[in-house]
């Protein structure tokens, strides 16, 4: 959600995240990754303006960066 909300593709996620465009896709279907590896793309996409939202009763989500 936060990748397409960036209007990123996963080749363009990749190279910001400096991994590989297979490691993004298998993030994306939900299969676990090494926890410095989903740090890298959470930076990634944080760096681009991504807010990660936590529980607050309505579950968690992410928000695009107001600028």
């Amino acid at each position: 959600m936060a990748r397409v909300g960036l209007g990123l593709g996963v080749r363009e996620l990749a190279a910001l995240a400096d991994v590989s465009t297979n490691t993004i896709t298998r993030f994306e279907r939900g299969e676990v990754l090494y926890p410095r590896t989903v740090e890298a793309i959470r930076s990634a996409l944080e760096a681009e303006g991504v807010e990660f939202i936590a529980e607050n009763g309505g579950g968690v989500g992410v928000r695009l960066r107001k600028e």
